[in-house]
C-alpha cells in the first residue's frame, strides 16, 4: 500500500517505517522534522505541521494514498505534570481532524489512530481483565477527563469518517526504543530516577512489538474496530525499570511513596503509582495474526541490551 506515516520521525516512527519498508509498503513520513532520518530508514519526508490545515493539504496535493496512520504525540519524555499532555491532547482531536481530511484528499481508504489504554480509565481496575468491549472513555471527574476525551475524540473521527475504514490502536505504556533507554539509564546512573514504591500493575508493549501489531492492523485490521496493543503480563513500572537496569549493570530506581512523588510530578505520579489494569491482546492476536516478540517486559529488557 502506499502509505502517509503521521508521527514519522517520532519514538515509534522508526522501527514503524523500518517494518512497513520491510513488508513492501511505499511510506511517506509526514512531521515537522527528521527527513534525513526518514530518508535513511526508506521513507520519502514531507514536512510540514500538522495542525497547520491550510499548509498541510496544500503539501498533499497531487499525492495518493492507500492509508494514512496517525502516530503523532508531544511527548518526548515521560509526562510529569497534566500540562505536559495538553499539545499531545490536541494533536489527538484537531491533528485527527486534519488528518482525515488529509486521507479524503488523497483517497486513502483507511485510518489507523493511536490512542492508549488509559481510555478505560485513570483508575485501579483489581483484577478485572479489559477487553475491547469494555468501557472506554471512562471519566471520574478529574483533571484527568481532559485526556480520556481526547483519545476517545481520535478514536470516533476515525471510526466514523464517511467511506473510510477506522482503526483504533490502544497501545500499552511503550518502553524498549533506544534513546528512551538511554536517557532512563542515565538517570539510574545519576540516582536521578525515582520511582512508586508500590505501584499499579499496567500493561507496557516493546516499541518493534507495537510497531508489528500496527502493521499488521494495517493489513489485516477490520474497519470500526480498536485493537488493544499490549504485551502478555502487566507490571509495575517499578518492575520495568529495575530490569532494564539489571540488563545494562546500572544502579536500581530509587522507590518514593507515592505521595512524595505527586508533590512534584502528580500526572506521572498518579499514573504509575495509582493506576492499574490487565488488558487482554487476544483480540489482536486472533484477528490480526500478531503475537508480541516480547511477550514480558522481562524479555523486552534483554532484549534492550541485545540492541533489537
Amino acid at each position: 500500500m502506499r502509505v502517509l506515516l503521521a508521527g514519522a520521525s517520532g519514538t515509534l516512527g522508526a522501527p514503524l517505517i523500518r517494518q512497513l519498508v520491510a513488508a513492501r509498503h511505499d511510506v511517506t513520513g509526514l512531521g515537522r522534522s527528521g527527513s534525513d532520518r526518514m530518508r535513511q530508514l526508506g521513507a520519502a519526508p514531507l514536512i510540514v505541521d500538522v495542525l497547520d490545515r491550510d499548509a498541510l493539504l496544500a503539501a498533499v496535493d497531487g499525492h495518493h494514498f492507500d492509508a494514512v496512520i496517525h502516530e503523532l504525540t508531544a511527548l518526548k519524555k515521560l509526562p510529569l505534570q497534566h500540562r505536559h499532555m495538553a499539545a499531545t491532547n490536541t494533536l489527538r482531536s484537531v491533528g485527527t481532524t486534519h488528518l482525515v481530511e488529509v486521507a479524503r484528499a488523497t483517497g486513502a481508504g483507511r485510518f489507523l489512530t493511536q490512542s492508549i489504554v488509559f481510555g478505560y480509565g485513570y483508575a485501579d481496575h483489581g483484577t478485572e481483565v479489559l477487553t475491547e468491549q469494555s468501557p472506554f472513555g471512562v471519566m471520574h471527574g478529574t483533571e484527568f477527563d481532559v485526556h480520556v476525551s481526547a483519545m476517545v475524540d481520535t478514536e470516533q473521527q476515525a471510526m466514523t469518517a464517511e467511506g473510510i475504514e477506522g482503526i483504533a490502536l490502544r497501545y500499552g505504556l511503550l518502553y524498549g526504543a533506544p534513546s528512551d533507554t538511554d536517557r532512563m539509564v542515565s538517570m539510574l546512573r545519576k540516582h536521578a530516577l525515582p520511582v512508586a514504591r508500590h505501584g499499579g500493575e499496567l500493561p507496557f508493549i516493546h516499541h518493534e512489538d507495537a510497531a508489528a501489531a500496527t502493521v499488521a492492523a494495517l493489513e489485516r485490521g477490520i474497519g470500526g474496530q480498536a485493537y488493544n496493543i499490549v504485551d502478555d503480563l502487566p507490571a509495575t513500572f517499578r518492575d520495568v525499570v529495575t530490569a532494564i537496569a539489571d540488563a545494562h549493570d546500572a544502579p536500581h530506581p530509587l522507590p518514593l511513596p507515592t505521595g512524595v512523588l505527586e508533590l512534584a510530578a502528580p500526572y506521572g505520579a498518579a499514573v504509575l503509582g495509582e493506576v492499574s489494569m490487565r488488558v487482554s491482546n487476544a483480540k489482536a492476536k486472533a484477528e490480526l495474526g500478531w503475537m508480541p516478540q516480547f511477550p514480558t517486559y522481562l524479555d523486552g529488557a534483554a532484549g534492550v541490551r541485545r540492541g533489537t
